[in-house]
């Protein structure tokens, strides 16, 4: 199956289940971020961005929570979207805005993991639960996220191949992220290796359940 048909999954569905898959991914997807974040063990790549700079906001009096910086984070990207010409959608902008108040709101309720069992079953069900939510809220076709869109638009405008470019931008947000504070760790670690793993087995699933897309329909929103 073809990369592109996967973003067609839910072709000809109505447009409620459609939005609800979108949805439904962007809050499992916050929650996902937030567990790992609680677990300590090391954050999602972009997520030790977020919290390094809330960390030093915080540190000169200005208290900004994770999901606050990663949502002030996605508008900033998409103003860098403009000069590489690439098109928001609805998913695109509710990424933008949802992905942070889940995470936050998940980070406000679950409570401290003091247990090594505990914080080790937060990591992985948080990257389990990411890989799902990757493909719900791509499978609706309703645009990319914030940082996807990056990857895509310098990956048209250099000509590199994807995995170079977003190794790149990976290695820049980490290194960034990791000087200010943010959580870098095993959990970071894994997340890099398997989470490529994980999507492509729930995409294989989705696929099975929902059935190949018609060549004819499911042009993007």
């Amino acid at each position: 199956m073809a990369a592109s048909s996967n973003f067609r999954l839910l072709a000809g569905h109505p447009l409620w289940i459609r939005l609800l898959s979108l949805y439904g991914g962007l809050a499992l997807f916050g929650f996902s971020g937030g567990l790992v974040i609680e677990s300590r063990l090391g954050n999602f790549p972009w997520d030790v961005l977020h919290e390094g700079v809330s960390l030093q906001l915080n540190a000169v009096g200005v208290p900004v929570s994770i999901g606050a910086v990663a949502i002030a984070v996605s508008f900033l990207l998409l103003l860098v979207w403009i000069p590489l010409r690439q098109m928001p959608g609805l998913g695109t902008v509710s990424n933008a805005v949802l992905v942070g108040i889940f995470m936050d709101l998940t980070m406000a309720v679950v409570p401290d993991l003091e247990a090594m069992w505990l914080r080790i079953l937060a990591l992985v069900l948080g990257i389990g639960l990411n890989g799902a939510a990757t493909v719900l809220y791509i499978i609706p076709n309703f645009g990319p996220g914030p940082r996807d869109g990056l990857m895509t638009g310098l990956v048209q405008l250099t000509g590199r191949p994807v995995w170079i470019v977003r190794l790149g931008i990976e290695i820049v947000v980490l290194a960034v992220g990791w000087l200010l504070g943010g959580t870098f760790g095993l959990g970071t670690v894994a997340y890099a290796v398997g989470i490529g793993y994980v999507t492509q087995l729930f995409l294989g699933l989705a696929e099975k359940r929902l059935g190949r897309p018609d060549a004819l329909t499911g042009s993007a929103d």
